[in-house]
């Protein structure tokens, strides 16, 4: 390590605080980054895999939407503006309305929310708590929707529960399509539970679910269980909360994760790769029946990144405005799951039982936080950066950024099939 590196690294462990976690896995220190690749400070490259957890679906510093920030900046255009009225924040809305919305049947009002998917969630899990009048939210294992109070009582994590510091209230929890192994109907045991008057189930205010659980090992929901859930909230008069802050925006092959699967939901909290190039920005959609908020009943300083509009318009207009962008990402889904097959088979595992997530949001679940972590480390020494999900941080997660060429591709999974051919040798990963 160059006496540089030292220096800098010792900043960080003397002021910053111990609660930083990535850098503890990937211990260098980066100065660039450009579409999947990022740069450390002695010119040494590394393949991304994380892509800022999806909040870099189109990569790093896409050159279109660096430009018209820069542009923007260089002529004086607002750099803040609360929830005034801008320029930028109308062509955002426009391109949102005619692209996203439009073609996709979707009436939902944009409620622009702090600048992070836990705020998204927090309004979510508030709002439909004010529209129905009842308290309860249903969330489900393994789930994961932010840090705040309100989102973390929705989140499964042990770990992260505990960081909170006083019990978490208003959420009933239900078990995820396969949580008790595939022969078990979670759907007929949620509605078993909330059909009994006597179960201790409140009636709920909302259902708040992933389509595909990014932190919580890449469960990916079926198209029948989310019309499932759909039906049984109706049923019970509650809002449909489908969270796709990490599984939207393409990363499954559709701009909407549970595109084509016949659902509408109420409530729809995005973040991450909204933005375009990483800048914080979330909102809230909402169908407009439920948008009974009062002014301010749910504001903050940052609601609305102005920098995020620019950007954020440039992402639709570039990259979704036909279906070339979305063909290209579903091509790529299918190429890895195929090269995650291969690696699976390589070791002895079964990929119908190994292989988790869908789209450009899959991995392997190689049975063990240990071996995964094991796994994701050699390939960081090889300039591969991958980290782990699920309860046990089982689960290898490839999070490539969308718009990566496919030779890229082609060479991070290399390095990472030769990581769990060397982790699992010597941890007898087909023993498992």
């Amino acid at each position: 390590m160059s006496a540089e590196k030292t220096a800098e690294t010792n900043i960080f462990a003397r002021r910053e605080s111990v609660v930083r976690s990535y850098c503890r896995s990937f211990d260098a220190v980066f100065k660039s980054a450009k579409g999947s690749i990022l740069t450390d400070q002695d010119g040494r490259d590394y393949i991304d895999f994380l892509a800022g957890c999806s909040s870099l679906n189109y990569g790093h510093n896409d050159p279109d939407m660096q430009k018209a920030l820069v542009d923007h900046i260089m002529a004086d255009g607002i750099t803040h503006g609360l929830d005034m009225y801008t320029t930028t924040k109308a062509e955002f809305l426009e391109a949102f309305e005619r692209i996203i919305l439009r073609p996709r049947g979707m009436d939902h009002k944009v409620m622009m929310t702090g600048p992070t998917g836990t705020n998204a969630v927090e309004a979510a899990m508030k709002l439909a708590r004010k529209v129905t009048g009842r308290e309860t939210v249903i969330a489900f294992t393994n789930g994961f929707h932010g840090m705040t109070m309100g989102a973390l009582a929705a989140t499964g994590n042990a770990g992260k529960r505990g960081g909170g510091g006083m019990a978490l209230h208003g959420v009933a929890r239900m078990p995820y399509e396969g949580a008790f192994g595939p022969d078990v109907d979670t759907l007929a045991q949620i509605e078993a539970m909330l059909d009994n008057p006597s179960s201790g189930i409140d009636a709920p205010a909302a259902f708040l679910v992933e389509p595909v659980q990014g932190e919580g090992g890449l469960n990916a929901a079926s198209a029948d269980w989310l019309r499932g859930i759909a039906r049984i909230a109706k049923k019970h008069g509650a809002l449909l909360i489908l969270d796709d802050i990490q599984a939207g925006i393409g990363r499954t092959g559709t701009f909407f994760s549970y595109e084509a699967m016949g659902i509408e939901p109420d409530l729809v909290p995005m973040a991450k790769s909204l933005s375009g190039m990483g800048l914080p920005f979330a909102m809230l959609l909402v169908k407009p029946e439920h948008d009974i908020w009062k002014p301010a009943e749910h504001n903050g300083t940052f609601r609305g990144n102005t920098h995020a509009f620019v950007t954020a318009r440039v992402a639709l207009e570039k990259f979704w405005a036909d279906d070339t962008f979305q063909k290209e990402v579903q091509a790529k889904g299918a190429l890895l799951g195929e090269r995650l097959r291969g690696i699976a088979k390589a070791v002895d595992l079964d990929p119908a039982t190994a292989l988790k997530g869908r789209g450009m949001m899959q991995g392997i679940d190689v049975g063990t936080g240990e071996l995964a972590s094991a796994i994701c480390a050699e390939a960081y020494r090889n300039g591969l950066i991958i980290e782990t999900s699920g309860a046990h941080d089982e689960v290898v997660k490839v999070l490539a950024p969308l718009t990566t060429p496919t030779e890229v591709l082609e060479q991070g999974l290399d390095i990472l099939a030769a990581a769990v051919a060397k982790c699992g040798r010597n941890n007898n990963i087909a023993a498992e």
